[in-house]
């Protein structure tokens, strides 16, 4: 059991690691949105991926240890939280004590990284709001009003004044 623990402890230390560099990026990211950056912003979601490759392969090495501490507690692996296993260290006081930093670090660091990328999303959707207005914008320019001018039927024969709107369609 003492080596299961430090195994999970070991990922979990990792997994912290992993997340508090991921929420760097995610601060990185929120300039670089800000600035309106493209390339930059590439740049920092690379990065973004391979650190979510690794937190994600950490993750399943928890799932496994943690599999493993359940079969030895005889506990039901998805019931089993890790709260559970810090109030079942109480005679590790060494151990749990351990365990409650990890797990604070990591509640602190995805907490952080919950709260940015809210803050980055809604950042991206300012900017979608401000491209939508200018191209709409842009396309109301090259509008012009029509002469008026009828045919014999009443019908409008005007044609249309200076540049006809020959650009894409947004919609599309």
């Amino acid at each position: 059991m003492a080596s299961l623990m430090e195994n999970l402890i070991d990922v979990l230390e990792k997994e912290s690691s992993e997340y508090e560099g991921l929420l760097e990026l995610s601060q990185r990211k929120t300039a670089v949105i800000a600035k309106n950056n493209l390339t930059e912003l590439e740049k920092i979601m690379d990065e973004e991926q391979t650190l979510v490759s690794r937190i994600s392969n950490l993750d399943k090495r928890r799932e496994e240890v943690t599999a493993d501490i359940a079969n030895v507690l005889n506990r039901d692996v998805k019931t089993l939280k890790l709260t559970d296993l810090i109030t079942i260290l109480e005679a590790r006081p060494r151990e749990r004590k351990t365990l409650e930093e990890v797990h604070d670090r990591l509640r602190t660091s995805v907490r952080g990284l919950q709260r940015i990328n809210e803050q980055n999303m809604e950042l991206i959707k300012n900017a979608m709001e401000m491209v939508e207005f200018a191209m709409q914008l842009l396309q109301s320019l090259k509008t012009a009003p029509e002469t008026a001018n009828y045919n014999r039927g009443a019908y409008s024969a005007g044609d249309t004044m200076g540049v006809v709107n020959r650009g894409f369609d947004t919609k599309q």
